[in-house]
C-alpha cells in the first residue's frame, strides 16, 4: 500500500482520521477515552499543537488540528503509539489497535476551518447516536458553545471570533451555525483533490512550496504527487522560443509528473523527442518553472 504524501509546513491546518484496524472499536468504555484525551493533552503540550475540534466515535476519531511547528507525522506518531500501548496493557491485548497510517487532509483556515469544525462535531449526530450535538459528551461541541468548561489543550477562541468578539454572542452565533449544518452540504463534497480541500490558489501555492522531490518519490500515489500543478496550457504558451520550450518540457515531465505522451499530444511533439529533451534536462537541479514569454 503506497505511504500518504504528508505536507507539512508551520502554521498547517488538517482535518485528522484515525480508525481502529479492521474497523474494531479503539474505545471500549469511557474511561478509554478519558484516557486517550490525556494523552491528547499531552501530546499538545509536547508538540506545541493548536486542537480546534475533536470527536471520539467508537472505532474512529476526527481531530482539527493545526501545528505552528510542522510535526504533524511525529505528534501522531507519539498520540497513536502511546494510547495504544495504553489500551492494550489496560485490556490485556497485543496487536495493532489502528488501521494503518492516520488520514490527514490539508484544510484552507481561512476558507474551510469552520466547516471542517462544524462537520466534526456533529459526527455522532450523522451517525445517529444523538439527535443533537451537546449531547455527545465526547466532542468539543459543549466547550466551543458554551455549555462546558473548555480543556485547556482544546483553542476556541479563533472559532468563536470568526462569529463576534463579544463571547456569549459568538457562542450563540456558534451554536446556530452548527444546527443549520446537520442539513447543509457536507465541506467533502467540494474535495477536487486527494488530501488538500481550500480554493485552488490555496492548492497550488501546497504544490508549489511544499511538495517539491515527491514527484519523484514512487511510494507516495501518483493523485497526491501532481495535486496543484499547473495545466499544460499554463506551461506552454504559443509561439515559444525552443530553448524556452525544452525548459517547459523538462518543468512538465520532471517536476509537474506529466506522461511524456501527454505533453507529446499537447504540443504535438513526437513523444520520442519529448522523452530525449526531459531526459537530458533531468539532471540539471532543480528544474525551475520556465519564465513567461
Amino acid at each position: 500500500m503506497a505511504r500518504p504524501l504528508r505536507v507539512l509546513y508551520e502554521g498547517a491546518l488538517y482535518h485528522v482520521i484515525v480508525r481502529g484496524n479492521a474497523k474494531q472499536d479503539i474505545f471500549l468504555d469511557d474511561q478509554d477515552r478519558y484516557g486517550f484525551l490525556d494523552w491528547l493533552e499531552d501530546v499538545v503540550k509536547t508538540h506545541n499543537l493548536v486542537v480546534h475540534a475533536h470527536c471520539l466515535m467508537s472505532n474512529h476519531f476526527h481531530l482539527l488540528i493545526e501545528t505552528p511547528d510542522a510535526n504533524l507525522s511525529t505528534a501522531m506518531r507519539d498520540l497513536n503509539g502511546n494510547y495504544a500501548l495504553w489500551f492494550n496493557t489496560r485490556h490485556g491485548r497485543v496487536g495493532h489497535l489502528f488501521q494503518g497510517r492516520f488520514k490527514a487532509f490539508v484544510i484552507e483556515k481561512e476558507t474551510y476551518l469552520l466547516a471542517v469544525a462544524r462537520y466534526i462535531v456533529l459526527n455522532a449526530v450523522r451517525a445517529g447516536l444523538v439527535d443533537h450535538p451537546r449531547k455527545w459528551k465526547w466532542c468539543s461541541y459543549n466547550a466551543t458553545a458554551g455549555t462546558a468548561t473548555v480543556p485547556e489543550w482544546l483553542h476556541v477562541d479563533w472559532l468563536l471570533k470568526a462569529f463576534d468578539e463579544e463571547r456569549k454572542t459568538a457562542q450563540k452565533a456558534y451554536r446556530r451555525f452548527v444546527m443549520d449544518g446537520i442539513d447543509a452540504p457536507d465541506p467533502y463534497d467540494e474535495l477536487e483533490h486527494d488530501f488538500i480541500l481550500g480554493s485552488p490558489q490555496f492548492v497550488h501555492w501546497i504544490w508549489d512550496n511544499h511538495t517539491a522531490g515527491s514527484e519523484k518519490l514512487k511510494e507516495y500515489p501518483r493523485e497526491q504527487r501532481i495535486v496543484g500543478r499547473p495545466r499544460l496550457e499554463e506551461i506552454f504558451t504559443d509561439g515559444m522560443p525552443k530553448e524556452e520550450r525544452d525548459k517547459a518540457i523538462a518543468f512538465a515531465r520532471i517536476r509537474c509528473g506529466y506522461l511524456a505522451s501527454e505533453i507529446a499530444r499537447f504540443i504535438r511533439l513526437d513523444r520520442s523527442v519529448v522523452g530525449k529533451i526531459s531526459r537530458g534536462k533531468y539532471n540539471q537541479k532543480p528544474v525551475a518553472r520556465p519564465d513567461p514569454v
